[in-house]
């Protein structure tokens, strides 16, 4: 029945385009390409504290795929029990599914951005082994994307302002997360804050993987204690408040 929703989810964002289910591929790479002749040819930036040779824009691609499945799964989430007001009213249907389906839905694009990624590492000679952890690494990820979810799409229930305000909130997180820059590059002063967010820990992860570099294992596996403790809280909290869905939708 999940797959069902999230098929339904994926196709139905794209009908009715001349390009129909293509654009899944076309968006992340005009996206890389982009990155690459802005940041390449126009700033001629380059990685602080490099590293490896893998190019700036594939190093700050990496990081906007790990986020880009948190943001777009965490900023549907408060319509997510509110888009199906006919299933929630049916007392047998699993409710606690329907936040998922933007996970789903966010991990589907995420896949076709890793192929591009993958491709581009290719090209450029900087395929290392490692990348198969790559989906091993956004475990964490994944768990905390779940946990706010269900809190957001219960909350979004009660009120509608959530979906308003959340959005806001994902922006803001992505500066304040290493999706541009890398962790080492935070001054020292404002370094402990940016241990306090698991989805450092994952990007960075996930960096290091693409690089063929050693793993910070020690910062990744708090990540993943955090990712479990808050999958049960939200859960605990969703099935705590699901009994009041029907009535207020």
């Amino acid at each position: 029945m999940l797959l069902h929703l999230i098929k339904r989810d994926v196709l139905l964002r794209y009908r009715g385009a001349y390009f129909g289910l293509l654009w899944i591929f076309l968006n992340p790479l005009i996206m890389l390409a982009i990155f690459t002749f802005v940041f390449s040819q126009i700033f001629q930036a380059r990685w602080p504290i490099q590293t490896s040779d893998i190019p700036f824009a594939l190093n700050l691609f990496c990081g906007l795929i790990a986020f880009n499945i948190f943001g777009e799964t965490v900023s549907r989430a408060p319509v997510a029990i509110r888009s199906y007001p006919n299933y929630v009213k049916k007392i047998i249907f699993p409710v606690e599914i329907l936040p998922l389906v933007p996970l789903g839905s966010s991990l589907i694009h995420g896949l076709f951005s890793t192929a591009i990624l993958v491709g581009a590492l290719a090209w450029t000679g900087n395929l290392h082994i490692s990348l198969l952890l790559f989906p091993f690494l956004l475990l964490p990820l994944i768990m905390i994307a779940i946990a706010l979810t269900w809190f957001l799409a219960a909350w979004g229930v009660f009120i509608k302002d959530m979906s308003q305000i959340v959005p806001v909130f994902v922006q803001m997180l992505m500066f304040l997360s290493p999706v541009f820059y890398p962790a080492q590059a935070v001054p020292e002063a404002l370094r402990s804050f940016y241990t306090l967010n698991p989805l450092s820990s994952v990007i960075e992860a996930l960096r290091a993987a693409i690089a063929g570099v050693a793993i910070d294992w020690s910062s990744w596996s708090v990540a993943l204690v955090l990712g479990f403790l808050a999958f049960f809280l939200g859960y605990t909290f969703f099935n705590h408040s699901r009994d009041e869905f029907a009535d207020y939708l």
